[in-house]
């Protein structure tokens, strides 16, 4: 054990606590979720059709949740590894992964034009046109990760220009590099992941994520503090463990894809060798809107993590907590997402546009539910669960990491209501994404996020009293203004739909 940990044994109690509390959570609400579906509100015939949809629709979502928290929760420890060096540290894993983020965001985003392509030609039974979506997307997945791999490094200037605390840049300097080169490997993964999520194979991505987290935590722990005989690397070893980690995940799926029946048929005699133009556009033509939609949302998060930056290193921190902690209920909403993308697009290659709002709606309704239970948590444990990061009992640094646990509650105060319009716009989104309509979403995401929520983050963070506290009013601003247009133009899309097969019916009869 290191002298850091041996000193204060409580920082690795809390990973191996909050590891069984991110379990605990998961079974929590799925089984409230199950009591829903299952509760009086089934009676009422309106709601009937809604609830008995809540079952399938976690069922294919739990493992992507799973795996996102999974995710969720590495950056987790790494928060409270990384804390217990001290807050400048903090701030520079939060300074660093916010351009990761970015970069990330973006291939991400793109990655998502593979699901619907192959749910609608697995809705169709065409698995010509769902072999050509994986091959043509590993292509152009593998582009991007090297594309955003070197734009990060050009990059990497414009730290000295963000008016950060200098001590805090170069801290990041060193940490950035390896986790940026770590994009190349995780956006083919998520090229991998969105086949196999487009067939409705969820669980097999999260087996890929669990060993990868494994790796990740394991290798955090033994290189930031030199456990165990290994070099003490500090923040770089986190960065050493986020690269090996996303290698191993890459190479794990894989393997699995190639040996389980289901994908047998699409993953054997694949031709990399002929590349076809009009697929590849089809892909950039829905992947690069995807990616922008997801850019302008993680890149408002990264300017509150900058906002916060100009404030101190402190307030730097508890933006990075309460982000972390919003993350983890936030992948609910992205799991029931992906769920809604994958059915909207099999009801789509069906062609049952009645079905499809349904099932949509259902999803959406669960979304909220859960949500709300989310948002009353954050406000009744907001004092709480700041500590979880920080070590109260250091007396050097004491004050400065008892005025981030204060920052850090007023925050997870708003982001409990940001949260509900943050869950909801996702699942929207992920539905409107089924249904291959891109473009118009994008320009929604970019007037909420950009044109409504950075402005009123800037003024109320820089220019008035309520400084962090201001910056995460905008957010919710932005999101809530996100949710409502996005469900605006799904209901006006499907509703429209439904007009158009009734009437071809009909002429038809």
């Amino acid at each position: 054990m290191t002298p850091l940990l041996a000193r204060n044994p409580i920082g690795l109690y809390k990973i191996t606590k909050g590891c069984k509390r991110i379990i605990d959570i998961g079974k929590y609400w799925k089984k409230e979720a199950d009591a829903l579906s299952l509760s009086p509100l089934r009676k009422h015939g309106l709601l009937q059709k809604y609830t008995k949809e809540f079952r399938y629709n976690l069922t294919l979502s739990f493992p992507v949740i799973l795996g996102m928290l999974g995710h969720t929760f590495v950056q987790f420890a790494d928060n409270i590894m990384v804390g217990q060096l001290g807050t400048a540290e903090l701030a520079a894993v939060s300074l660093g992964n916010s351009f990761v983020f970015i970069a990330m965001s973006f291939g991400i985003g793109f990655s998502t034009a593979i699901t619907p392509l192959v749910a609608e030609a697995d809705g169709a039974k065409n698995i010509g046109d769902g072999k050509s979506a994986l091959k043509h997307g590993l292509v152009l997945c593998t582009l991007i990760g090297l594309f955003l791999f070197g734009v990060i490094l050009m990059g990497k200037p414009l730290m000295y220009m963000m008016k950060q605390p200098d001590e805090v840049v170069a801290l990041a300097m060193p940490y950035l590099d390896l986790v940026a080169f770590s994009l190349i490997p995780l956006i083919i993964f998520q090229a991998l992941k969105q086949f196999s999520e487009g067939l409705s194979q969820t669980t097999y991505p999260m087996y890929a994520t669990v060993i990868a987290n494994v790796v990740n935590i394991t290798l955090n722990y033994l290189l930031i503090f030199g456990s165990l005989g290994f070099p003490k690397l500090g923040i770089v070893g986190a960065a050493v463990g986020t690269l090996i980690s996303r290698v191993v995940m890459v190479i794990f799926l894989w393997q699995l894809i190639k040996r389980k029946k289901k994908f047998k048929a699409y993953v054997t005699g694949i031709n990399f060798r002929k590349i076809e133009r009009k697929v590849m556009r089809k892909i950039v033509d829905l992947g690069f809107p995807s990616a922008l939609q997801m850019f302008f949302e993680v890149a408002i998060f990264t300017a509150a993590v900058w906002l916060s930056g100009v404030l101190g290193k402190n307030a730097q921190a508890a933006n990075q907590i309460a982000l972390n902690l919003s993350s983890m209920t936030f992948m609910v909403g992205m799991g029931l997402g992906v769920a809604a993308m994958v059915r909207v697009g099999n009801q789509k290659g069906i062609g049952s546009f009645k079905d499809l709002r349904r099932i949509a709606l259902s999803i959406f309704l669960l979304t909220f539910l859960l949500e709300v239970v989310f948002a009353i948590s954050f406000i009744v444990l907001k004092d709480w669960l700041p500590t979880i990061y920080l070590d109260l009992g250091d007396m050097e640094n004491l004050m400065d990491n008892t005025e981030v646990v204060i920052l850090a509650a007023q925050l997870l105060f708003v982001a409990a209501f940001f949260q509900i319009s943050d869950g909801v716009q996702v699942v929207v989104l992920g539905a409107l994404r089924g249904l291959q309509d891109v473009k118009v979403p994008t320009m929604i995401t970019f007037v909420a996020y950009w044109l409504i929520g950075f402005p009123i983050s800037f003024y109320l963070g820089i220019y008035t009293s309520y400084g962090s506290m201001g910056i995460w009013i905008g957010l919710l601003a932005g999101l809530t203004a996100s949710a409502i247009m996005l469900y605006i133009r799904f209901n006006y899309l499907t509703q429209k739909l439904i007009r158009t097969q009734d009437v071809s019916v009909l002429d038809n009869g």
